[in-house]
């Protein structure tokens, strides 16, 4: 699903990530892990196309994205739901909208849209503030907003960068059991984050980043 072969990306003077290789297989929940500037969140925005490149080649679902047009970037992302650690929501919208605009810019018609919604916000426990703002939320509770938006479209890949970053551990551990249950459901998932506790003992595989140096790919 997800394909790095000798990805080195650079800023300005410094290597984000250097002769990167590693693949998530389909239907695969996944950890980058690594310490702060170790090139976590750059493999994640490799992905999605928010930065390109220098060497190397990228696919994502059978995609070669190094070689895809701008055009074509948009249409990639619609197959790819993004929680970041920021949540990135909009505060003068309530969580039904900030939600439905997900399926809106891939024009599905509001009687299905609200159905949607309305569905993803049951799976995240958060049916009953579908008219609150964001600024109105807890941290946890704006960070299970995010997971709604970012699965309420189905696509078949998930990145999260850090999601349970500003979260206590009983909130995080609540994020995570979500993203285990998208996970269940055949979507790939493959998140970055520095918190060991998050994979430990989990049988899953972790990527692990130093200095932009791929230095283990194993099961923990």
């Amino acid at each position: 699903m997800i394909h790095f072969l000798d990805v080195t990306k650079h800023y300005d003077n410094q290597t984000a990530v250097r002769n990167v290789t590693f693949s998530v297989d389909k239907g695969e929940m996944a950890f980058v892990s690594g310490p702060s500037g170790s090139g976590k969140t750059t493999v994640l925005k490799l992905i999605y196309l928010a930065e390109k490149p220098d060497e190397g080649t990228i696919t994502v679902a059978g995609w070669d994205i190094t070689r895809l047009r701008e055009s074509g970037i948009p249409l990639l992302r619609r197959n790819i739901g993004v929680v970041f650690q920021d949540f990135r929501l909009l505060a003068r919208k309530n969580v039904f909208e900030n939600i439905a605009m997900a399926l809106r810019i891939r024009g599905i018609g509001e009687k299905e849209t609200k159905s949607r919604v309305y569905e993803a916000l049951k799976s995240v426990n958060l049916r009953h503030k579908s008219d609150a703002f964001p600024p109105q939320l807890s941290g946890g509770e704006q960070q299970r907003v995010v997971l709604a938006r970012a699965t309420v479209a189905e696509p078949p890949v998930i990145l999260a960068d850090e999601p349970t970053g500003n979260l206590d551990p009983d909130t995080a551990q609540g994020v995570m059991r979500i993203f285990r249950d998208v996970n269940a459901k055949g979507t790939t998932v493959l998140i970055a984050t520095h918190n060991r506790e998050l994979y430990r003992n989990s049988g899953r595989r972790v990527f692990r980043l130093e200095a932009g140096n791929l230095v283990g790919d194993g099961i923990h």
